[in-house]
């Protein structure tokens, strides 16, 4: 199934200036198409695994692509699995990096980062329903949330993952396969989506562009 391939050209004038935004270095190969992603935006970013780097940040993007227990890992051995909890600026998990913000994942047998109630477990396959899910597929929204600002019913999005958690009671939007499952979540200034917004060509643009645009308190900045 294919989606739109059109990315917005203009950048609203509240995130023109620049913009910085710290990117976890998780160890995954999307490290530099999230920077150019946000970049285009308007924002101004920086790859680092030094905590002192993460906690002076206005805001900070987990990405993570790979098994749940080496991303834990490598978050423990630069003390970043206590810092990241303690964070009260925007903070938006990407695909693992969503995962990991919850209790435990069934993927290793993992404790996780406790940011999010809930356990993330393993897909399980269907006729026509593979593992891992992977292609376009459209999200459903749950509930009002700054960050799915002017995004249209039924937006598409790019997901590819093997593990995912249950819509719960910090779901933001889910996604259909198989069963409704976790699409983005939220708690308090923790966000979290389980597609890949750098590959989800407008719909990815303007949900980059929505983080830009959070203040320190979750809501939208002023312009």
């Amino acid at each position: 199934m294919s989606a739109p391939r059109n990315v917005p050209r203009s950048v609203p004038r509240s995130v023109r200036a620049p913009l910085d935004v710290a990117i976890i270095d998780s160890g995954g190969a999307n490290l530099a198409s999230l920077s150019y992603a946000l970049e285009r935006l308007g924002a101004r970013t920086h790859v680092s695994r030094e905590p002192a780097a993460i906690a002076a940040a206005p805001r900070v993007l987990l990405p993570g692509v790979g098994a749940a227990a080496d991303a834990m890992r490598r978050l423990r051995a630069t003390g970043l699995d206590e810092l990241i909890p303690r964070l009260r600026v925007p903070l938006l998990g990407i695909c693992l990096g969503m995962q990991l913000l919850f209790e435990h994942s069934a993927e290793g047998d993992t404790s996780c980062l406790g940011v999010l109630p809930g356990r993330v477990e393993r897909l399980a396959p269907a006729p026509g329903m593979p593992v891992p899910h992977m292609g376009w597929n459209t999200l459903e929204p749950v509930a009002a949330d700054p960050l799915l600002k002017d995004l249209p019913v039924n937006a598409y999005a790019y997901f590819v993952h093997s593990y995912a958690a249950r819509v719960g009671e910090t779901t933001v939007a889910a996604v259909q396969y198989g069963q409704p499952l976790a699409a983005v979540v939220r708690r308090a200034n923790f966000w979290g989506v389980q597609f890949h917004p750098e590959r989800s060509a407008a719909t990815g643009a303007r949900l980059l562009q929505n983080f830009l645009a959070l203040a320190a308190d979750g809501s939208a900045a002023s312009t």
